[in-house]
This record gives structure tokens, C-alpha cells and sequence, in this order.
């Protein structure tokens, strides 16, 4: 006789079967980084572009070595060129002429 949920399969639909990874989807990361670099070039570069450094970085899975996507490696080389040209700015709009005498 067959009862609900105390079968021999288990629940197919249970989380320990379908969705057996911890963590987001590495794609997922990859995407958001490179959404965040290319918003980092019109808003907010300074903090967009460490931030797509780090979801490029978790998209590749911590490593440098081995295949990876290449969302990922966009996210990674926009967000470090959106930091630079960030620091740039701000370096350029603190000049010596500009503070208070």
C-alpha cells in the first residue's frame, strides 16, 4: 500500500535531489559581475567595480587555473578597469588647488 511522502523513491522533488549544490550558479555570478562592470563605467565605479571583481572571482570558482566562463573573465578585466579609471577620477578631482585656505 503506498502512503504519501514514505515511499522507497523519496520525494523527487526534495530538496537533497534536485537541488543538491550550495551556493549560487557560477553562471548567475558571472553575468551579475558583468552587469555590475558595465554599470561601474556610467555610476558608482568605485564600488561597482570591486564588486564585479569578486562575483568574476566566485564565478571562476576561487581559481585561476583550469577552463573558465567567460563571463566570468569579462567580469573580472571590466571591473578592475572600472576601479582603476574610478581611483583616476577621484585622483584627478582632489587636485592641490581645490581645498579650503
Amino acid at each position: 500500500m503506498a502512503s504519501f511522502g514514505h515511499g522507497t523513491r523519496g520525494n523527487p522533488r526534495s530538496r537533497g535531489r534536485t537541488w543538491s549544490r550550495t551556493g549560487p550558479d557560477s553562471a548567475t555570478l558571472g553575468i551579475v559581475g558583468v552587469i555590475c562592470a558595465v554599470a561601474g563605467f556610467f555610476v558608482l565605479g568605485i564600488i561597482l567595480g570591486p564588486a564585479a571583481i569578486v562575483c568574476g572571482w566566485l564565478a571562476m570558482g576561487r581559481t585561476w587555473s583550469g577552463p573558465r566562463p567567460v563571463p566570468a573573465v569579462v567580469a573580472v578585466v571590466l571591473g578592475a578597469i572600472d576601479t582603476v579609471l574610478a581611483i583616476v577620477l577621484l585622483a584627478g578631482a582632489a587636485t592641490w588647488g581645490s581645498g579650503v585656505v
